[in-house]
């Protein structure tokens, strides 16, 4: 399985590819570090609703369990950095701007998307998503941006594009468009449909990549 398969919140912590640890960290809950990394079993149903996570606690699970820090807010996307282990990760998050379920108003914990650079794995703006639900098993989900849609891999409740060698226009086509939509289908089949905005993505990007060269 490659690592670009795993959620940012294990690649940060430094754990190698795995089989098991990718079951494992794939379904890490937008919450507080201390619960960032649980096995899939334990993975929440759509139906059970939580209270809203603050972004800085879904940073704190991104970065792995060390202390995020927020070096700007651009738009509606934060930026921040974190040292886990001693090595940098680099994090432009963001929540959406809308969200909607068929059938309407299931309940489900916050869904939040990523934008991440490891300078340590040579890996830069790697786009993933925690959706906020335990994603119906073997389903793909979609993510449209600019007029293009991309396939987009999934397990547990994490979202990572399908085709790696797709990223790059990804990001090129999120930094240029207004707002990205994201598809997928729940467990007990809920479908949802999350538009993030993307404004201040771009500029978040490059103090991102100015940092990260540190």
């Amino acid at each position: 399985m490659s690592v670009r398969r795993f959620l940012t919140a294990l690649v940060a912590s430094c754990v190698v590819c795995g089989a098991a640890s990718l079951a494992q960290a794939q379904t890490a809950a937008p919450k507080a570090a201390k619960d960032a990394v649980k096995p899939a079993a334990a993975a929440k149903p759509a139906a059970v609703a939580k209270p809203a996570a603050r972004p800085e606690s879904a940073a704190a699970a991104v970065a792995g369990g060390a202390e995020p820090t927020l070096i700007g807010q651009f738009g509606t996307w934060g930026a921040y950095t974190a040292t886990p282990n001693g090595k940098k990760v680099c994090f432009a998050l963001a929540k959406p701007s809308s969200s909607k379920t068929n059938p309407p108003n299931r309940p489900r914990d916050p869904a939040y998307a990523f934008v991440s650079t490891r300078p340590a794995e040579k890996v830069t703006n790697e786009v993933s998503v925690m959706i906020g639900y335990a994603l119906k098993p073997g389903s793909e989900s979609t993510l449209e941006v600019g007029g293009a849609s991309f396939a987009m891999y999934t397990q547990g409740d994490g979202l990572w594009i399908k085709n790696a060698a797709e990223e790059e226009r990804l990001v090129e086509a999120m930094r240029k468009s207004a707002d990205a939509v994201i598809k997928g289908i729940s467990a007990k089949g809920t479908e949802t449909t999350d538009t993030f905005s993307l404004k201040g993505l771009a500029q978040a990007l490059d103090r991102l990549a100015q940092d990260c060269r540190r």
